[in-house]
């Protein structure tokens, strides 16, 4: 029987499953690390953590399995987060600078005053937004002491996630990521297919502290350590996109994991956004992306996690669905986690997180309401920002993945807020899934495309149970909110 190793670095742990031959989990193993606060705004993660847990859990994972080595690795990964290393020892210069931090907002704003976001869009299919990774290099190059005149000299590599731990896991041997890490630099040109040398000028960075890039199912390298070959890479969200079969153009999923976010599968077009939602690469194959429409909601599960650590209502995430179905239904909070700014559509970096309709009755059970609530609220925002720049392809069916998934509650009100069919896979981790099959079809283990998509399975399907007049009035309420929380008009 062949196994296949994911490797699944995320934004708050890093987890390992190992698959069989018959693409099934049967051994996992997951483990926190700390995030890092240094300043407001700011969210940074030590690399070595990233590193150490990735190596622990993908042994851990093993061992339960009790396989000595897998067949092949697919590695997957929080997006956008930025590393810089000496090309010599490896050691980082600076940490991880997550793809949450906004320290960069004012050079954002300020290239965007001088007229580049057209054009940077127009090649990335990205808006200019601290989010991705061009300022955070550009900030570590120009703030670390040294890092510039080295970079120049090609004594450092730049890597997101991915790349960082393919360069550890090949000793060093391999500087690759794939089409989907590298379309959320803000770097490369996803037309052509290619670092863009305009747009590293505008950032100021060197071509030369670039990885190769590369199909999302290629070999990446040997992994002495753990004694098998690196053949499958997709960033988190693109591989659960994969994970989920969503080959066909007009399919969406969406992730809610650390945030949350929904693509829509739009085929070998890219369709330029009107709602401010991201054009992005889906996969890679044989050199030929596959596009879509993106949007991304910067706290999903985070909400829940800030209600466990910052409030203490909680204990366990768990928790969330027997409160939120024990709360007063004659009170209706509107909780708008804009801890670190809004993503899609309203890309607000200086707003910040507010509650409306607080009365003194309202207790945990009201508030562990709100923020499932907030989820599904900004969740319709993506849907029908992507219908408007996608048109009405159907019937909109919603696959759902990630942590948050399992809460019954969350997800039925998902659907009534949508008024559409809501669909939970047999295999919840679709992220890790993806990456697996990518692997493990490189490998000539796993069925091609169409044998994968035949092969998903659904575990549950949630059905609208609310009328449009609740709907519309829920959402007024939620969008009243979201004017009042805004920074700017």
């Amino acid at each position: 029987m062949p196994y296949i190793l994911a490797m699944d670095q995320g934004t708050t742990s890093s987890r390992a499953i190992v698959f069989d031959g018959n693409m099934k989990p049967v051994a996992s193993a997951s483990e926190e690390f700390p995030q890092h606060f240094p300043a407001s705004g700011w969210v940074e993660h030590d690399p070595a953590d990233i590193w150490r847990t990735s190596m622990s859990t993908a042994k851990a994972a093993l061992a339960k399995a009790g396989v000595a080595r897998p067949d092949a690795i697919g590695i997957t990964n929080q997006r956008e987060t930025t590393i810089i290393w000496d090309r010599e020892t490896g050691i980082p210069v600076y940490n991880a600078i997550v793809w949450q931090d906004r320290r960069t907002d004012t050079t954002c704003a300020a290239l965007r005053d001088a007229g580049h976001e057209s054009m940077i869009t127009a090649k990335t299919g990205l808006l200019l937004d601290p989010y991705f990774s061009a300022s955070k290099i550009a900030w570590i190059l120009d703030n670390v002491a040294g890092a510039r005149a080295r970079a120049e000299a090609g004594q450092l590599a730049f890597g997101t996630v991915d790349s960082y731990l393919i360069w550890q896991l090949t000793g060093g041997k391999s500087h690759y990521t794939d089409a989907t890490n590298a379309a959320r630099t803000m770097l490369y040109n996803i037309h052509t297919g290619a670092w863009d040398e305009e747009l590293c000028a505008l950032f100021n960075i060197p071509v030369s502290l670039l990885p190769e890039v590369q199909d999302c199912a290629a070999d990446f390298g040997f992994s002495e350590a753990l004694n098998a070959p690196i053949l499958g890479v997709a960033g988190d969200q693109q591989s659960a996109t994969i994970g989920q079969a969503c080959f066909t153009p007009g399919m969406m999923k969406s992730t809610y994991g650390t945030g949350c976010f929904a693509l829509l599968n739009t085929g070998a077009t890219p369709v330029k956004s009107s709602n401010r939602l991201l054009t992005t690469i889906a996969y890679q194959f044989n050199g030929q992306p596959t596009y879509a429409l993106e949007g991304s909601i910067f706290i999903a599960g985070a909400v829940v996690q800030w209600l466990r650590d910052g409030l203490g209502i909680i204990k366990e995430a768990s928790e969330t669905q027997a409160l939120a179905e024990a709360a007063d239904p004659a009170q209706q909070l509107y909780l708008v986690p804009a801890f670190t700014g809004l993503g899609a559509p309203y890309w607000d970096a200086n707003c910040r997180g507010a509650i409306y309709g607080l009365t003194r009755n309202s207790g945990p059970a009201e508030f562990a309401k709100a923020a499932l609530e907030s989820v599904t609220f900004q969740t319709r925002d993506l849907v029908e920002a992507m219908h408007g720049d996608w048109g009405d392809a159907g019937e909109t069916v919603l696959r759902v993945d990630g942590g948050m998934c399992i809460n019954n509650w969350a997800m039925q009100r998902l659907a009534d807020m949508l008024g559409a069919e809501v669909d939970r896979p047999e295999v919840l981790e679709s992220t890790a899934l993806g990456a697996a099959w990518l692997a493990g079809m490189q490998a000539g283990l796993y069925p091609d495309m169409q044998g994968f998509a035949e092969r998903w399975a659904l575990q549950q399907r949630f059905t609208p149970a609310k009328d449009n007049a609740w709907r519309a009035a829920k959402y007024d309420g939620w969008k009243d909110a979201i004017s009042r929380t805004l920074s700017r008009p």
